[in-house]
């Protein structure tokens, strides 16, 4: 957790789509932090609702077994380098 919330800058908020999850600053909006455009874009175009606007770090994980985070799914990784003209570090 106490990495989760390192990378994220505070407390840790999860949206969670087909095969894969995302971590955000739950205060995000309040504090403010900058605005990420490709996050909200990318979650929206996988198929998950969200209210509002996305801001600051977004951290893209798959679901592994027993609830453990693996890798982000291939398919979202394809999704976000069609969506963004740019071949992604994995």
């Amino acid at each position: 957790m106490e990495m989760q919330q390192s990378l994220v800058e505070g407390n840790v908020e999860a949206i969670t789509g087909r095969g894969w999850h995302v971590l955000v600053n739950d205060q995000a909006n309040h504090i403010p932090l900058p605005l990420n455009p490709r996050a909200e874009v990318l979650i929206r175009e996988a198929g998950t609702p969200v209210e509002g606007t996305v801001s600051g770090t977004a951290v893209f994980l798959g679901h592994g077994t027993s609830g453990d985070d693996q890798d982000v799914p291939s398919h979202l990784l394809t999704l976000a380098e069609r969506l963004f003209e740019t071949r992604l570090a994995a």
